[in-house]
């Protein structure tokens, strides 16, 4: 039996115009100047004030409303159905994602020029191999990763050729043709199996008669592991040498290449990774002025030209026609205030925040010393501007700043903090550029171990766990001491 009660729920639900200000947020310069060319182009009612217009936005938008003719125009049936496919992007899918998701529509070039599988297929169709083995030759190519290696196994490539191609062999005979025909190709070290094969591939095509060469093939072939370790003792008593000897031969390794490929487009997109500033900070007498980009701030209004057309179709109360193009033009002249209304909330975010980060790091601008720079987290910007953590988060991602120190990336200014020997709190960065400079001037012929850089930190007042400086050198991309090793 159907039964009919009623409940009551409490939700929080993101109003269309809060998901569009947080979009516009988190968009960097270049994204921000897309975004608004394609509203431009999709709402006629809203153009790019005059640099000598002093007239507001959109201050006689509300009189054209108020024009007795439009305040009569009434209609039973849905407007948004009627005019749906023109409601602005920002209306119809805001609903369709979580305000966290992430959605870069950054502009992407396609690389120009010859892809090492274009170079390599010419290559071989040159060579005097049968119809099938030309084949396997030609998958085997396919097959290469854009660093030119052959990450596959070679049984895996065998199953597929029977497949996908038709072509039944054998392992033995797919790894002659990659041996004797693909890894014979320029450049040298194409289609090697690992970084050991694809430098003995390219050493090997050197003059053996060079000393330096063959001791450098000598110990690619035999002492690979020894090389990669640094145990550069263990190498020289192996081959009898004098350590001159060894130089010259790890000076012939170093100018072989661990990625052939990487000098050919891939066909694969790249990001152009042009970085505009989003802020300009100035410092002047001590005073740290912070600024929004120009670009970032540009003056929108409404059209004069679409609230004139608006009140000539409103005057009309009979045409069904001209009642329904005053409802598309009136919802045309919404959008725009709306958007103008997201331009200016996400411009007044943007310049609270960066002055909230101005005033929490002043020493830092005017400095430009990374030893300046104060711990700071979201939260406490978020406490000074009264916006919510998420709101700060997305204005300093992917954000950056033109400073008299150069271009900074706003979240390289956010740090944990510690505590020093003197009680004062410090940030993580700065014990991180203490560390790379203890590590910078070490003997690299013996280099510091951790437990050696606990000591020195120890010293400068930082009492940190060596668990905590191997975190932070890993996050500096510092190897750890046997791997620092030089002659």
């Amino acid at each position: 039996m159907l039964k009919q009660h009623l409940q009551l729920k409490l939700g929080q639900k993101l109003a269309p115009q809060q998901i569009q200000l947080m979009k516009l947020i988190q968009l960097h310069t270049l994204e921000f100047e897309e975004e608004l060319e394609r509203e431009l182009e999709e709402n006629p009612a809203l153009e790019i004030a005059k640099e000598d217009s002093k007239e507001d936005e959109y201050s006689s938008l509300e009189d054209a409303y108020k024009d007795e003719g439009t305040e009569s125009i009434e209609t039973d049936f849905d407007v948004n159905e009627y005019i749906y496919d023109d409601e602005p992007s920002y209306k119809t899918a805001s609903s369709n994602y979580s305000p966290d998701d992430e959605e870069f529509d950054n502009e992407s070039l396609l690389t120009e020029g010859q892809s090492l599988y274009d170079y390599l297929t010419e290559q071989i169709h040159l060579v005097n191999i049968s119809d099938e083995d030309l084949k396997i030759a030609e998958y085997l190519i396919g097959n290469l990763d854009t660093d030119g290696y052959l990450r596959r196994e070679i049984k895996s490539i065998v199953d597929d050729l029977a497949f996908s191609q038709g072509i039944y062999t054998t392992k033995e005979k797919v790894e002659d043709i990659l041996e004797n025909y693909v890894q014979k190709l320029d450049p040298s070290g194409v289609g090697a199996r690992g970084l050991q094969e694809c430098l003995l591939l390219q050493i090997e095509k050197k003059v053996s008669s060079d000393k330096a060469v063959s001791l450098a093939a000598n110990i690619l072939r035999h002492q690979f592991e020894a090389l990669t370790n640094k145990h550069y003792n263990k190498i020289i008593q192996k081959y009898d040498i004098e350590e001159e000897d060894l130089k010259d031969a790890l000076e012939e390794i170093s100018k072989l290449s661990p990625k052939v490929g990487g000098n050919f487009d891939t066909q694969t997109i790249t990001i152009n990774q042009e970085i505009i500033p989003d802020f300009v900070i100035q410092v002047k007498d001590g005073l740290v002025i912070p600024m929004l980009n120009s670009k970032n701030a540009p003056t929108l209004r409404v059209s004069e030209e679409y609230k004139d057309i608006l009140t000539t179709y409103s005057h009309d109360k009979n045409s069904s026609e001209h009642k329904q193009a005053a409802l598309f033009i009136k919802q045309k002249l919404d959008a725009a205030k709306w958007y103008i209304d997201a331009i200016n909330q996400r411009q007044n975010t943007l310049l609270q925040t960066i002055t909230a980060i101005v005033k929490f790091q002043k020493d830092y601008f005017i400095t430009g010393d990374e030893k300046s720079l104060k711990p700071m987290i979201l939260k406490d910007v978020a406490d000074i501007t009264g916006f919510d953590i998420s709101t700060i988060s997305r204005v300093v991602k992917s954000k950056y700043a033109d400073t008299p120190n150069g271009i900074v990336y706003l979240k390289d200014l956010f740090s944990d903090s510690l505590t020093n020997d003197d009680g004062e709190e410090v940030s993580t960065k700065e014990i991180k550029t203490h560390l790379q400079e203890v590590i910078s001037k070490e003997n690299k012929r013996k280099p510091l171990t951790d437990d050696a850089l606990v000591i020195i930190l120890k010293e400068q007042g930082y009492n940190i766990a060596r668990r905590t400086i191997a975190k932070y050198r890993e996050q500096l991309n510092i190897p750890v001491a046997r791997l620092r090793k030089e002659l």
